[in-house]
């Protein structure tokens, strides 16, 4: 079972725009850091960060096919974040739009 502090930790990561936005977006899709640069329009070095963030904090997962390196969650342990996650609004179209156009390339 987690303990308080550790929870608290994990609700302390999700307190960031970005990284609450990367998780939602993961929650969906695996994808690779380059997707995720151009769905966050933010730079290499800053969505690099906050995945090894959300990587140390074992939330994210990372798989390997061939030469790149996919993310996405490691939620199943965690009920109260999946619970979290289900209440977002959605993403606005422009934002499903470009993931659809990113994962279709």
């Amino acid at each position: 079972m987690i303990s308080i502090e550790e929870m608290a930790e994990q609700f302390k990561l999700l307190g960031d725009k970005t990284r609450l936005k990367m998780m939602f977006i993961l929650n969906e899709h695996s994808l690779c850091v380059c997707q995720l640069v151009d769905l966050l329009e933010t730079t290499q070095p800053n969505v690099s960060q906050h995945l090894r963030k959300l990587k140390h904090a074992g939330l994210v997962k990372e798989e390997r096919r061939g030469q790149w390196i996919y993310y996405s969650l490691h939620l199943s342990d965690q009920p109260h974040l999946q619970h979290a996650l289900a209440h977002l609004p959605k993403l606005e179209e422009k934002d499903r739009q470009k993931i659809k156009s990113i994962l279709c390339e």
